[in-house]
């Protein structure tokens, strides 16, 4: 059978057809990737999109698996998308404005392209974090300004971080559901795990995506009260205000230039300096904060763009680690660029690797167990 994904973004999509046979999560051949496509542009046709994409195809899928950035407390784990559960999905638009409404559309526009009898399921980001401990999920707030309105830490790259997570357990079968782990997304988002033997103790961000580290134009952590002054000062809205904290801050913002660590490494100029210096120094921060919510790992795991294809960033967060029980292997990490790779040295107590993040293998696994394909 033949499984189509629809990883969306707010103005990105990643279309992947696998051929599958076996069941979902069984031995057995994993997977095989047949075609995938990545388009960029706000203006993309989803429909056509959808139908060029197809065209590539030898065969019609059986079921498609959706990516949705938001999935709230209701949806814990992949679900199947009818009626019921697209309306669910669009009502927490209010939570997702950039994410759920533009993955309502695909979703739309793939049960108009694939016809009757294609079944569709949604993965969610969130529905990973869904466990999180009271004390990692809720603000200090009282409860008729904080969960009673839906206000919490809901966590998001909750697909990256799984995928990271399950590869790691395959990769340290010694460690029972891979022991303490925390996982390093680095691209154009950023964040960082803390995990458990499979439960996420911690992550970095919370409400939305801004919170956390800092990103390519994200700021991550800042005070509240940041808000209110700027939209003082600047006469804008409190929405203005959140859109510049999302596209006009981060590395983009500090440098003044571009988003790219790689770039502003080589650009070495006081303000890309500067910029690259935060970056790191803010996932240091949270990496020792997740030593301390697990009393210490046995393992550190990078990927996204940036983690899997920046030695020297990844070098830079771990540098001087050596009291946490993590010694890198240099060679080893200069070599990784884009590859799996153990990137820690031998006698290092704690395992450093490299893991190239597949969302979309995690999205057929959600499909073939939900939809019972397999």
């Amino acid at each position: 059978m033949i499984v189509l994904t629809v990883n969306t973004g707010s103005t990105s999509v990643k279309l992947g057809a696998f051929r599958v046979a076996g069941v979902a999560g069984a031995a057995g051949p994993p997977p095989r990737r047949l075609a995938a496509q990545h388009l960029t542009g706000a203006g993309l046709d989803p429909e056509a999109s959808l139908r060029g994409f197809l065209e590539q195809l030898d065969g019609s899928p059986t079921a498609v698996s959706h990516r949705v950035v938001h999935g709230g407390t209701r949806f814990t784990g992949p679900a199947l998308i009818d009626e019921e559960a697209r309306a669910a999905i669009a009502g927490l638009s209010e939570l997702a404005p950039l994410h759920n409404p533009v993955a309502i559309r695909w979703i739309d526009a793939a049960r108009a392209v694939c016809g009757p009898g294609v079944i569709h399921v949604a993965a969610f980001d969130t529905s990973f974090f869904a466990t999180l401990p009271r004390t990692a999920a809720e603000y200090a707030l009282p409860p008729d300004l904080g969960v009673e309105l839906g206000i919490r830490r809901y966590g998001f790259h909750g697909l990256a971080h799984e995928a990271m997570w399950r590869r790691w357990c395959e990769l340290e079968p010694r460690l029972q559901r891979g022991g303490k782990v925390i996982t390093v997304q680095l691209g154009g988002g950023c964040s960082m795990a803390a995990i458990e033997a499979g439960r996420p103790r911690d992550t970095s961000m919370g409400f939305s995506p801004l919170e956390g580290l800092v990103m390519a134009t994200r700021s991550g952590d800042v005070d509240a009260a940041i808000v209110p002054y700027l939209e003082r000062r600047l006469g804008v809205s409190g929405d203005r205000v959140l859109e510049i904290l999302n596209e006009r801050a981060g590395l983009a913002g500090v440098a003044g230039s571009t988003a790219d660590p790689q770039a502003l490494l080589d650009a070495g100029s006081e303000r890309s300096s500067l910029a690259i210096e935060l970056y790191c120094y803010r996932a240091r921060k949270y990496l020792g904060a997740y030593l301390a919510v697990l009393a210490g790992c046995d393992g550190v795991a990078f990927g996204g763009g940036v983690g899997e294809h920046v030695p020297e960033v990844r070098a830079r967060i771990l540098a001087d680690l050596e009291w946490a029980g993590i010694e890198l292997d240099r060679a080893a990490n200069e070599a990784a660029r884009g590859s799996e790779s153990r990137i820690s040295t031998p006698r290092s107590r704690v395992t450093v690797r490299v893991i190239p993040v597949d969302e979309e293998l995690l999205m057929v696994r959600a499909a073939l167990t939900v939809a019972k394909l397999a």
